[in-house]
């Protein structure tokens, strides 16, 4: 096997590259819209990525043959409650785990199971509860008493455990009394202070893997090679293209290195998702204000800023009244393209201004800022949120950055940049600003594991993309 072809099965576009596998080079790409099962049972996942495939034939016969990794958002994605101990704390880490784990946070709910609880928590419709709870040798009544709450319901399940790690013969034997399908994971928080989301992040991806994905029922067939949808599919798309940007960020190792402190903000349709990289300054510990600790590789969802379903509260929350109408028309028309409009020049320029707001917005929101405060030890520096100043590669993702050229940079991710931001904000002062064109991040982190040099070669790319 000389190439494989990377498929990243989106909300709204199924996108396909095909790599080479010695260089890591683009041999082919492809994208089609995404076909779901629609009200009257027409219509498969599976169509979109045939038709990926067949312009990647066109291009290059190699993707005939070739093997095929895929991550997938399509359906709604990767739907994740929180159940928790208390809000501020356990809560509040097992909010940011599922996030890094790819998920779509629904709901979060603290202080104990209630049917008025439960009740909520059936109308939201996730995939994956999270259950969270507890230091380890800490309080274990909540998280045990909502296990059981939980298995009395029934709840069908899938349930990921990541709490209090001595409370877990008794969840245990909690769960499989009721036959909830379940995977235990280290505690998220193992003692105060400490934020450790490895273990649950893995565990999140084995349920996505094995319950969520076949559940979802978008496909009932085959491709021509006999491989299923959930064959093919290896995790959640935000989860694999945060892989990448890990990657991006550390390298392999000195022969191979990494671009450094990396941000990558992509712009959606419905929501604007942030990932970083940034290695933490155990000094600043010290003037965080955050109940929970930061962690150098986090992700964070903006499910009110983005480009078409969440245009009117972007653009009223960035204050920009002259864009209402224009909003208005995106939210009503989630398929509007500029081009075939009756002024397309002035729909292009209101696709990058709301960008540029939802990129503003969501980066503020992931880095938080600082400020000087008057404390018993005199005038002092107090910090939320992630420090980004110092971040070495900001990326741009999404349709309105990979069409919009370079006013798209100009325009959407260099206003984002500076170091005289009012308010104190914590954004990249001086990084190299590029456009992930070709979806390299997802194709990335989808090769990783087996293929790391691969990979390496895939996201090195990004570093001399020269969009900035």
């Amino acid at each position: 096997m000389s190439s494989v072809v990377c498929v990243d099965f989106g909300s709204t576009f199924t996108k396909a590259a095909l790599v080479d596998l010695a260089t890591g080079a683009l041999l082919a790409t492809a994208s089609h819209p995404t076909t779901l099962p629609g009200p009257n049972g027409t219509g498969d996942v599976l169509d979109g990525y045939d038709a990926c495939l067949a312009a990647l034939r066109e291009q290059d016969p190699r993707a005939e043959d070739a093997d095929v990794r895929a991550c997938s958002s399509a359906g709604g994605g990767l739907r994740i409650a929180v159940v928790g101990n208390e809000e501020l704390v356990t809560a509040e880490a097992g909010r940011r785990v599922a996030l890094s784990s790819g998920g779509k946070v629904v709901l979060v709910l603290s202080g104990g199971l209630t049917a008025a609880k439960l009740a909520e928590l059936r109308g939201c419709e996730p995939d994956v509860v999270l259950l969270v709870g507890g230091t380890d040798g800490g309080n274990s009544e909540v998280l045990e008493g909502d296990t059981a709450f939980l298995a009395s319901a029934p709840w069908p399940g899938p349930v990921v455990v990541a709490g209090n790690v001595e409370s877990q013969p008794q969840v245990q034997a909690l769960l499989e009394q009721a036959g909830t399908p379940y995977v235990l994971a280290d505690n998220v928080v193992p003692r105060i202070g400490v934020l450790a989301p490895d273990s649950a992040r893995r565990a999140i991806r084995e349920i996505f893997l094995s319950h969520v994905i076949g559940g979802k029922h978008l496909s009932s067939r085959t491709d021509g090679r006999g491989r299923s949808f959930t064959d093919l599919v290896r995790g959640a798309t935000p989860d694999v293209v945060l892989t990448g940007v890990e990657l991006l960020a550390r390298g392999l190792d000195d022969a191979h290195p990494g671009a450094g402190d990396v941000v990558v903000v992509d712009v959606g349709g419905a929501t604007t998702d942030v990932h970083s990289v940034v290695e933490l300054d155990p000094e600043d510990s010290g003037l965080a204000r955050e109940v929970v600790a930061t962690t150098p590789v986090t992700r964070t969802v903006e499910g009110d800023l983005g480009m078409r379903w969440s245009a009117v509260s972007t653009v009223e929350a960035a204050g920009l009244d002259h864009l209402a109408d224009a909003a208005r028309r995106r939210r009503a028309h989630p398929d509007l393209l500029p081009d075939t409009c009756p002024d397309p020049a002035l729909e292009r320029d209101a696709d990058l201004d709301i960008a540029a707001a939802a990129v503003r917005l969501a980066l503020e929101r992931h880095a938080g800022r600082s400020r000087v405060v008057v404390s018993p030890e005199g005038r002092v520096v107090e910090r939320s949120g992630k420090d980004l100043r110092e971040v070495d590669l900001l990326v741009g993702s999404g349709g309105v950055l990979r069409h919009g050229g370079p006013d798209g940079v100009r325009r959407v991710l260099l206003p984002a940049t500076g170091d005289a931001f009012e308010g104190g904000w914590q954004l990249p002062r001086d990084p190299v600003v590029v456009v992930d064109h070709d979806y390299v991040l997802a194709a990335a982190g989808l090769l990783a594991e087996e293929h790391p040099l691969t990979a390496h070669r895939l996201v090195s790319r990004l570093r001399t993309a020269g969009d900035g």
